[in-house]
């Protein structure tokens, strides 16, 4: 039956209604509830702001998609806290001393470059370098914004929540190492961004 709407808002749509079905199973009877509050704060502030949104910039289906891999992932760290995922298969395979499903949920928030620079190259805001170079500074802004807030929480929460919510496994490395995840996935997509964009990308 022909809704009226335009086809290219339907697969966001579809999106949408497939995302809130999936957060809201794993929303139910969380490994513990105070990290999934802090983890998923972020999913609902940016899935409530491309609703809101939506009207007034329509991103393309593939940054959706690009910005749906990350909510998922997010969501199923925030259901059993990111290091006890069951990842146990990946970590066997490869023989990591420790669960990396967390370094996969950083490089996801890389993603978020792809939907920047597709907002600037649109709205013609900037010249195509300057546009990739802010998308991906915007990143590792970010990364480095979300390791401080994992700090304060981590001292603020104290106990096992501060544990599992920093998530470090005893890496003293991990916020570095979780930083340049968040890196290398905004230059991969906007490696993507550089044959799939917008054609004044160029």
């Amino acid at each position: 039956m022909d809704t009226g709407e335009p086809a290219s808002s339907r697969f966001p749509a579809f999106l949408a209604g497939l995302f809130v079905l999936f957060w809201g199973a794993l929303a139910i009877d969380p490994v513990m509830r105070d990290v999934w509050w802090a983890e998923n704060l972020p999913i609902m502030g940016v899935f409530l702001l491309l609703v809101l949104t939506f009207r007034k910039f329509r991103f393309s289906n593939l940054a959706y998609a690009l910005m749906a891999v990350w909510m998922v992932l997010h969501t199923i760290g925030g259901h059993y806290t990111f290091a006890n995922v069951p990842f146990d298969a990946v970590t066997d395979f490869f023989g990591f001393e420790r669960n990396h499903f967390d370094r996969l949920g950083h490089y996801s928030i890389g993603f978020y470059a792809y939907p920047i620079a597709e907002l600037l190259t649109r709205k013609k805001l900037a010249h195509p370098v300057v546009t990739s170079l802010f998308a991906l500074f915007a990143i590792m802004a970010l990364a480095a914004g979300y390791e401080i807030i994992e700090w304060w929480y981590a001292v603020l929460a104290g106990g096992e929540a501060g544990i599992e919510f920093l998530g470090s496994q005893g890496d003293i490395w991990d916020a570095q190492t979780d930083m340049l995840c968040d890196t290398l996935g905004a230059i991969s997509v906007l490696v993507l961004f550089r044959f799939t964009g917008p054609k004044n990308a160029a």
